[in-house]
Order: structure tokens, then sequence, then C-alpha cells
């Protein structure tokens, strides 16, 4: 698995450029520990899409599109926090052909907001279709990796447990062949390979259609976490 500084390079510069391509206007800035300089092999892809406010729904509307002639888009989330914000939005995008590692996290604002750190805080979340508990869950599986291969395992055993919870799976690893398996109730076992296959098999079972996605996670898991 390339998790190298220049792939990643290289494809935040293919992603600016198609953003800030795609209409008259439009500016990409990165964001998070792109922008700060402390980004690791693990951090997700943080930028800001700053376009005329005219332009704004119509934006939202196409960018899976622009996003696709760059790399094969698997999946865009709208957060539910911005969903029924007037002038932001903050979408998840995942690759098809990048590390999972390498999620796009992209804020989305209008040109009049586009320095409001706090535009839209104050909005009523509302999830959309697109919402779905199991991709949260495996989303939280991922974060749980990358805290282990940073050497956070109390960050992990927190991300596993709200991704069981997710899911209703909290007593998943209960069971009798799981590597140190907890006692009743417990989700987590610190074993961490067998957690985090296991949380992405009870999201799967929740909902069949993150199948794939979930196979993505566990062969992630077992590529990169301890037996």
């Amino acid at each position: 698995m390339d998790l190298s500084p220049e792939r990643r390079a290289a494809v935040v510069r293919e992603l600016c450029d198609a953003l800030s391509g795609a209409y008259p206007g439009a500016r990409v800035e990165p964001r998070g520990s792109l922008a700060a300089g402390t980004a690791d092999p693990y951090s997700d892809i943080d930028l800001l899409w700053d376009v005329p406010d005219e332009r704004f729904a119509g934006c939202l509307a196409e960018v899976g599109d622009v996003l696709g002639r760059v790399r094969p888009v698997s999946a865009v989330r709208v957060d539910p926090d911005y969903r029924l914000c007037d002038r932001r939005r903050l979408l998840f995008v995942h690759f098809a052909d990048l590390p999972l590692f390498w999620r796009l996290d992209l804020d989305v604002r209008a040109r009049s907001v586009a320095g409001d750190e706090t535009y839209g805080s104050d909005a009523v979340a509302a999830p959309g279709d697109d919402w779905s508990a199991a991709a949260s869950a495996l989303a939280n599986a991922v974060a749980a990796i990358k805290a282990v291969r940073r050497g956070r395992d109390g960050d992990a055993r927190g991300l596993l447990e709200r991704g069981f919870a997710r899911v209703d799976a909290l007593d998943a690893l209960d069971a009798p062949d799981a590597p140190g398996a907890p006692g009743a109730g417990a989700a987590v076992s610190g074993h961490w390979r067998t957690d985090v296959t296991r949380l992405a098999s009870a999201a799967a079972r929740a909902e069949p259609a993150q199948a794939d996605h979930a196979a993505r996670v566990t062969a992630l898991a077992r590529a990169l976490l301890g037996p």
C-alpha cells in the first residue's frame, strides 16, 4: 500500500485543480493537518471549496461528477449537521482507487461566508437518504486503525465502541471464538484486527449495501494490524 507523501501530494493537486477549475471564481485551499504541515500517512484530505454564492447549489449538485473526472468516486455523504445550511455543506468523499485513510472531507462554502468558521454550526442536524449508520460505523473502524497505527490505543477503543453502538452491536465481541474476548457487555477486546473485523462484519449485516466497503475495511485491518 503506497501511503507516500508524494503520492498524496499528487492526489491533492489533482483534486484542487479539478475543483478550482470547475467554475469561474472557485477557489480551493487545504485545511487541517495538510495546511498545518502536520499530516502523517493516515491523515484525511481536508479541503475548503470556496465558490461564488450564485454557484453554490450547482456546485453541490455536480461535485460528484467534478471529482469523478479525477478519480472514481465510490461514495459521497453529507454531514447531517450542515445538510440544511443555506450556504455551507461538509461532504465526505471516498475514492475507489485510493487508500481508505485518504477520505476527502470537503467543506463547501458560498463566498459570502467562506471566512466564517462557525457559519452553520447552529443549524439543525438532518440526516439525508445518503446518511448511513453502517457507513458511519465503518468510518469509525478506519479511524480506529489510524489510532492504533499512531499508538493511540485509548482513542481506538472509543472509536470502536461508538462504531458498534451505531449498528446496535455492542455485544459483537462476546462470541466465544473471539481471541481474548471480553466479558459480557464489553464491545472491544483490544485485539485490534479482531475488533475491527467484527465491526466491519456487523456493519455489513446491518446494511448489506455496505458489504463492499466493509470488505475493504477488513482487508485494511488484516494488512496493517497484528493478529
